[in-house]
């Protein structure tokens, strides 16, 4: 394994100065390529057994229980499908994670609900690994923690989940990265929750020879906007009076912004297959991946939309405005694909009135097969959203993804606060 490691990295290196149209992707490709397994679609659904609650009693604002909903696994990573809804009926929540065709599972997913200073908080989020599952697992360990714990969470939301600046050495320095030319100390790079939690994960890693990395798709949801931030090319789509609007842009090395930032700060995109980093990595935003983290850094594209009861973030978060019940964190097997740049997406508010009706994150495991108005037409003929995610997944699967596929499917039911038609946990 340790070969295996120091070849990986001798090809990034080679990709990134070389700039000629080496095919060394492939042989990164092939080092990782396992024998082929053919998994049976397992359509159990798994139940709910319980709600487990965390206090966090760092933060500043006056907050209360996190509730995590996931409530344990199933015994092999396979598959995965669970549901829940608001205390007051507004809102629902299903989930379904499948491992697919790969040998190991590497989508990670969190879904959490609290309140903060009387305000209900619910965040959303997809985490797609690469490389190994550890960066996507982090993330979903640590991210939505860390926004929560953020000074001005509720007071700007939008600088909580975006990004402030310091200087490329000071980042250079804390990814220990060597080989880069540390004169370029005018170029900032972006800091606060997000870019703090890719610098708290490198950390961890610096005495390993792993170097994997993650995306992360977030949808928030504070008092009466959402936000959504996102990294990589998870994704996320919201269902308005019928029609499928992306929230989120892709981070792929052939878009004209992100091939421009690529190439400004000395990397190269080839073609391997698909256009790569350094004809390595197929993404061109990402938490993790040191060894390209001159061009992959972790700065999310943000996009925010006003509502009248939810707000949601697609990095990872979401939101509700009520009690903590809808707190919860989602499976712990899955991770994320790591690839993030420095580009913004311009911001955008619209109130959101009775037309929206259900919000899709997932990886892009579905979304490679799947596109966005079928997503949408799929998970509309279903009311429960958790029949919506597993039947999503089902189609991904059916029309030949070969990766690991996650999809979170957020419902919202508009003026429906009927006790009777609230599940009992």
């Amino acid at each position: 394994m340790l070969y295996s490691s120091c070849i990986r990295r001798v090809i990034v290196q080679a990709g990134i100065f070389c700039k000629t149209r080496l095919q060394l992707g492939n042989i990164r490709r092939s080092l990782n390529a396992s024998r082929g397994v053919n998994y049976k679609w397992n359509r159990q659904i798994f139940t709910m057994s319980g709600v487990s609650m965390m206090v966090d009693s760092v933060s500043t604002a006056k907050r209360g229980p996190t509730a995590d909903l996931l409530t344990g696994e199933d015994d092999d990573g396979g598959f995965v499908c669970r549901g829940w809804k608001s205390e007051d009926g507004e809102l629902s929540c299903g989930y379904s994670s499948f491992r697919g065709k790969r040998v190991t599972m590497e989508d990670f997913f969190d879904v959490k609900n609290t309140t903060i200073d009387g305000q209900r908080v619910c965040m959303f989020g997809i985490f797609d690994g690469h490389g190994g599952s550890r960066a996507a697992e982090y993330l979903k360990e640590h991210l939505f923690e860390n926004l929560l714990k953020h000074p001005q969470f509720i007071t700007d939301t939008k600088l909580a989940l975006s990004t402030s600046k310091f200087s490329l050495a000071h980042y250079y320095e804390l990814h220990n990265i060597s080989y880069i030319d540390k004169s370029e100390t005018n170029i900032m790079v972006p800091s606060e929750s997000y870019q703090q939690t890719d610098v708290d994960f490198l950390d961890s890693e610096k005495d390993t020879y792993r170097d994997d990395g993650s995306t992360a798709s977030t949808a928030v949801l504070v008092g009466d906007h959402l936000y959504v931030a996102n990294v990589g090319d998870s994704r996320t789509v919201i269902s308005k009076g019928g029609k499928a609007i992306p929230l989120s842009e892709d981070h792929k090395p052939n878009r004209s912004d992100e091939r421009k930032r690529i190439e400004s700060a000395g990397g190269v995109v080839m073609w391997a297959g698909t256009w790569r980093v350094g004809g390595v990595l197929a993404m061109s935003r990402a938490f993790g991946n040191r060894m390209l983290k001159q061009f992959v850094v972790a700065e999310p594209e943000i996009q925010q939309e006003k509502s009248r009861a939810f707000i949601v973030s697609t990095f990872d978060l979401g939101g509700f405005s009520q009690s903590p019940e809808l707190n919860c964190n989602i499976n712990r097997r899955f991770s994320i694909q790591s690839m993030i740049s420095s580009t913004c997406l311009d911001q955008a508010e619209q109130k959101i009135d009775e037309e929206f009706e259900l919000l899709v994150l997932a990886s892009d495991g579905l979304w490679d097969v799947v596109p966005n108005e079928d997503a949408v037409s799929i998970a509309r003929t279903e009311e429960e959203p958790e029949a919506a995610a597993r039947k999503l997944t089902e189609a991904a699967f059916t029309r030949g993804s070969a990766d690991n596929i996650t999809c979170i499917v957020v419902r919202f039911h508009h003026n429906k606060t009927d006790p009777s038609n609230i599940q009992e946990d």
